[in-house]
């Protein structure tokens, strides 16, 4: 099968996905209830006389925003895992690795146990302070390695990302320990959930997934070339220590402000980039988008699991990712040792 079949095919199951979000869960609704509601919204088209408003409501209000928020949430993290791993030249690399959801996780948990609240900001003080820690762990570890290694060499960068985020584990933890009265506050944050998720929050996110990936995508060459290592990089006229800073820090915003948002949901950057390359080889002109579309499919289907698993309650979106994504990690694991 061609690539251009592969991307077509890709990209109908993603729809699919999209659909089955909608149309699925705790009260069905139908494929033509769907596309009736859509029409009214988006092009003032008039739905049937005794059409049931609970259905727009349920669609336009809680389904739609949802599960675009889940989609656009994991196209943001699978981009920036497959970024991530190909600058750090390491499979099993993420955001995570450099710290951003330690970081993140600090800052909710700071706002949480202190009860930190702001009248202008309302709602979005929290996420605001997750996405500043966040960015500002990510930042650290590169700062830092850049003091031992002037070129930003891999390991290093990996290296004061784990210590920094053993160090905001230990805060965090510290924290919750000590205040245990907001422990499944916490708890329910680190997680995950887009439950309750309106359209504010995913106008926010979305409009920053897009320009993140899109100025990743423009960076494909760039990717490609470090593939080769930093010196023949270097060679080719490549800015290598600039192009490393714009490919660490661009991918920790991503992941930082879907973070705040939705709070953390491990494993999508590790397994969407793995399965992209798999089928659609190492190009990063195919590499980054298709990530993020995959991404964004399997995010969709894992909030639906959550959605559906525990009915009439639901299961953190974050727990579905982690029975999934912690044996493929032992896969990608142990085969890269073999």
């Amino acid at each position: 099968m061609s690539i251009k079949a592969k991307i077509v095919l890709l990209s109908f199951v993603a729809l699919g996905a999209l659909l089955l979000g909608i149309s699925v869960g705790g009260a069905s609704v139908s494929p033509s209830d769907i596309a009736r509601v859509f029409g009214n919204k988006l092009f003032g088209t008039p739905v049937p006389d005794g059409f049931d408003r609970i259905i727009t409501g349920l669609i336009w209000n809680i389904r739609l925003p949802r599960v675009l928020l889940s989609f656009i949430a994991g196209a943001a993290l699978a981009v920036s895992g497959a970024v991530i791993q190909s600058v750090l030249k390491n499979p099993l690399a993420s955001s995570y690795t450099i710290g951003v959801s330690s970081g993140a996780g600090l800052g909710a948990v700071i706002v949480i146990v202190f009860g930190i609240s702001s009248g202008v900001l309302g709602m979005f003080l929290m996420p605001l302070v997750a996405i500043v820690f966040g960015i500002s762990t990510a930042f650290l570890s590169i700062l830092f390695a850049s003091r031992i290694e002037r070129n930003l060499e891999n390991y290093s960068i990996v290296l004061m990302g784990m210590v920094l985020s053993v160090f905001a584990n230990a805060v965090m933890m510290t924290l919750a320990s000590k205040h245990s009265r907001h422990a499944q506050q916490i708890l329910a944050w680190q997680l995950g959930s887009f439950a309750l998720k309106d359209w504010p929050v995913t106008g926010i996110v979305f409009v920053t997934a897009c320009i993140g990936i899109f100025i990743l995508t423009s960076y494909s060459k760039e990717m490609d070339i470090l593939t080769f290592g930093d010196e023949n990089a270097a060679a080719m006229g490549i800015d290598v220590r600039k192009t490393k800073w714009t490919l660490i820090l661009l991918p920790a915003v991503l992941t930082g402000v879907s973070v705040a948002f939705v709070g953390v949901i491990g494993f999508i950057d590790l397994i969407a980039p793995h399965v992209i390359r798999r089928f659609f080889g190492s190009s990063h002109k195919f590499v980054v988008p298709l990530s993020g579309l995959f991404g964004g499919m399997f995010m969709v289907l894992a909030d639906l699991i959550a959605r559906l698993a525990a009915l009439p309650s639901e299961i953190p979106v974050g727990s579905v990712t982690a029975l999934i994504g912690a044996p493929f990690f032992a896969y990608i694991f142990l085969k890269n040792r073999r």
